[in-house]
């Protein structure tokens, strides 16, 4: 597993944790949709949210939720369409970023959750 891989999995478990603290149920991690990958899957006050976590070990080259491309999202959009049709579900949705700095001495991540971070229609 490279750093960036071990880095991912490390923010993905303290981005769903956050959330969990938050009162979002997880209802997938991970979920994939053709080349899309959508980190987490969350509902919270009768809203799908589809999350994509960031997390880098420093913020030399710009900030983890800076990475997020407009490539990324038009691909999460897509497969949060898949998701959304698999379930039959009509409601209401958001995409969110969680950026995580983690720490480099064992101490406490800075997490910084971005709702509503971009629109379908503004992709």
């Amino acid at each position: 597993m490279t750093i960036q891989q071990d880095h991912g999995k490390q923010g993905e478990q303290l981005a769903k944790e956050f959330l969990e603290s938050k009162g979002y149920v997880i209802l997938n991690q991970n979920w994939q949709a053709g080349r899309a990958e959508i980190d987490l899957i969350a509902r919270h006050d009768d809203q799908i949210i589809f999350v994509e976590v960031k997390a880098r070990s420093y913020t030399y080259f710009g900030r983890p939720e800076e990475f997020v491309t407009k490539r990324k999202e038009h691909l999460m959009i897509d497969a949060a369409h898949r998701y959304i049709d698999m379930l039959e579900y009509d409601g209401e949705i958001r995409f969110d970023i969680i950026g995580i700095i983690l720490s480099k001495n064992g101490g406490e991540a800075k997490i910084k959750h971005f709702e509503d971070a971009f629109f379908p229609g503004l992709a």
